[in-house]
């Protein structure tokens, strides 16, 4: 049963709780008083015994030799070394390389791929179909003789989305241009196997493990083309230089063992979770599913026709995102919604929803009745209902002004009688504070005459809400939608 002092977590696809046999394990080997794994004694070579049988079980879940893993700090570190290693060895070899990637890459794979773009590498970013989903032979198309990385995310972090990797991996092996796959939302959640992949990216904490440590595979073959982004001791084969943190391996192997060991039954649990929350909400107007189901544990939906800050900033009880955590506090639409054709305001009026091990049925339904009932009043005052009819005696006057585009639209419908305000009702789409303005405004109409000036200053209003002065501009737009009023002919 949920917590009823805590919200329900569903935030998984930003970082799962550490499982408590991980951080038991973790304790157990902090207690150790174990050496520098680097160190040729007695404490040092019992640390890496701890690193090497862990290393053993990430290279499991990855299905790819021990060997072949180096440990990094997340899946973050992992995607630079895999993307500007492999570009700036093949700067140095003198080639001017080009790189291919999807449109809806993570952040940690885009930002690198245009830093490498204004360093004069070519880059070409791929536009994915309707679903999410990157034909192979759009990919095909795109690659060139210059061609020295194709990076792609099996899983997309937002949507769920599941890209079909063994034939774009075909596509890549066929050319011989080396791919990259960033697994970190996909390990230990979809079958994941390091056959004909250069570079594999996954991490810790998305598994149950501890943040900040992750792996990147490198199969051999690739190990030559591969520079490395930090220097300074020659660990994990020259690639990655710094002190292994014993205790967050030894952390990250068990929860890759325990991952591979319940992954079928997992997937198949959080599936039908994740449906059942989507036929709870699916009925509701303005409802979108976001991307072709992949993932188990994501699902990302758009509430068209309700403001998306206002849907967040409703529902306290939930532990979610609106998009991917790394960029879902910048304020920004959703790039990856904006590619899959949502415009601006159906991607701010979007929420992701992802699950994990600790989610249960009734965690999914006290999210489907938050949201449900969240989403019944926004409705309700949203500009997608019509304007209240009333029955009273007197005349209606209406004014409305802004537009959802820009993020704030206000209608005010008011029934005067006899000279003064009867009855006033606003309608907003809007954020919560745009909602409270609204709101202390059809409060202070009511009972008054058509004398606005009364109702105070736009600049008033923000401080009687406790916005801050970045939105004045929306209380400006409620007073354009006041000034509108007009009798109802």
């Amino acid at each position: 049963m949920p917590d009823t002092d805590r919200p329900v977590y569903l935030d998984y696809a930003a970082t799962a709780p550490v499982l408590p046999e991980v951080a038991a394990r973790m304790a157990e080997v902090l207690a150790m008083g174990l050496g520098n794994a680097a160190s040729d004694h007695a404490a040092g070579r019992a640390a890496r015994e701890l690193v090497e049988a862990a290393r053993a079980e990430v290279a499991a879940l990855a299905g790819c030799d021990p060997a072949d893993i180096v440990f990094t700090s997340g899946a973050t570190e992992s995607n630079n070394l895999a993307i500007v290693g492999t570009a700036r060895a093949a700067m140095a070899r003198g080639a001017r390389p080009h790189l291919v990637s999807l449109a809806t890459e993570h952040k940690s794979v885009l930002e690198p791929l245009r830093m490498l773009a204004a360093e004069g590498c070519a880059l070409t970013l791929l536009k994915p179909d309707a679903d999410g989903v990157l034909p192979a032979d759009v990919l095909a198309a795109a690659i060139r003789p210059e061609t020295c990385l194709v990076t792609l995310l099996h899983v997309n972090n937002e949507t769920g989305v599941a890209q079909d990797i063994p034939a774009l991996a075909a596509v890549c092996a066929g050319r011989g241009v080396p791919l990259h796959v960033d697994a970190a939302q996909s390990a230990g959640k979809l079958p994941l196997t390091a056959r004909d992949i250069a570079l594999l990216s996954f991490t810790a904490h998305k598994l149950g493990g501890p943040q900040g440590i992750g792996a990147l595979y490198v199969a051999p073959a690739h190990r030559g083309r591969l520079k490395p982004r930090m220097l300074g001791g020659g660990h994990e084969r020259g690639l990655r230089a710094g002190t292994l943190a014993t205790h967050q391996i030894a952390g990250f192997g068990l929860a890759c063992r325990l991952a591979a060991a319940r992954r079928e039954r997992e997937a198949a649990r959080l599936t039908a979770l994740r449906e059942r929350l989507w036929q709870g909400l699916a009925d509701l107007p303005g409802v979108l599913r976001n991307g072709r189901p992949g993932a188990p544990h994501i699902l990302n939906v758009t509430f068209a026709g309700v403001e998306g800050e206002s849907l967040f900033k409703g529902l306290p009880e939930l532990a979610i995102s609106t998009g991917s955590a790394c960029s879902s506090q910048s304020g920004e639409p959703s790039y990856v919604l904006r590619a899959l054709g949502r415009d601006t305001e159906q991607a701010q009026s979007s929420l992701r929803f992802s699950l994990g091990h600790g989610t249960t049925e009734a965690d999914i339904d006290a999210a489907i009745r938050a949201v449900r009932r969240t989403h019944e009043r926004l409705w309700q005052a949203s500009p997608a209902r019509p304007a209240p009819q009333g029955t009273g005696r007197g005349e209606w006057w209406r004014g409305e002004a802004g537009a959802e585009r820009l993020g704030t639209w206000v209608r005010f419908s008011v029934r005067v009688e006899e000279g003064l305000i009867r009855e006033a009702h606003a309608q907003y789409y809007g954020c919560p504070h745009t909602a409270a303005a609204c709101s202390l405004l059809c409060e202070q109409m009511r009972g008054r005459s058509l004398n606005f000036i009364e109702l105070g200053t736009p600049d008033l209003w923000r401080q009687a809400v406790q916005a801050p002065i970045e939105k004045l501009g929306r209380m400006l737009i409620i007073e354009d939608a006041l000034n509108a009023l007009r009798p109802v002919t």
